[in-house]
């Protein structure tokens, strides 16, 4: 399928979940992330989620982190520069959201991208190449290809992956994991 042929039909699946089924498959995925060779690393990049667009609730995710001690860092997307800003989340940290309805930090300590361990990858959907589609606008993409070769690059859906998106463009960065609630596909 075709990028745009794949957003639309997972909006739709997304928009039929209930507030339950997200959080109950949200903790599977956090539940699931256990399962991950990740946790001796440090710096973690987490997206806060849109709730009106029925996203990852990335909360469940977030208490693993700090219980573990980890560094969180959560971004701020600049639409005109297509680029994203990166703070570290603290108590002090004000998250406000944007006029696209993403919860952001207002400002704080900036962490270059070169820092970053492991980046939890928001998507519409991915396939079983390690492809993924998220609303079209290329922050993510931008973002990934800024990171090192290092990075751990980790999808989080609530469905399971199609068989193959047929427009995988060369800039698109491939994802090392994706996690749904039923398991861990690894690329």
């Amino acid at each position: 399928m075709l990028k745009k042929e794949l957003r639309q039909k997972y909006k739709n699946k997304r928009q039929e979940l209930s507030d339950a089924e997200i959080e109950d498959l949200s903790l599977a995925i956090a539940n699931k992330l256990l399962t991950l060779p990740i946790w001796d690393k440090t710096y973690f990049h987490i997206f806060l989620p849109i709730t009106e667009h029925k996203e990852v609730n990335t909360e469940f995710i977030l208490h693993l982190l700090s219980g573990k001690d980890k560094e969180i860092i959560v971004s701020k997307s600049d639409f005109e520069t297509r680029k994203m800003t990166h703070f570290l989340l603290t108590d002090n940290t004000k998250i406000k959201k944007n006029e696209y309805n993403i919860p952001e930090p207002v400002d704080g300590l900036e962490v270059p991208t070169s820092k970053i361990d492991v980046v939890f990858v928001p998507l519409l959907a991915f396939d079983k190449t390690g492809h993924r589609t998220g609303y079209g606008k290329g922050f993510y993409d931008k973002f990934l290809t800024e990171c090192t070769p290092e990075t751990i690059k980790i999808g989080l859906s609530f469905f399971e992956p199609s068989a193959i998106i047929d427009d995988v463009f060369e800039n698109d960065v491939k994802l090392d994991y994706c996690v749904t609630p039923n398991g861990v596909y690894q690329f």
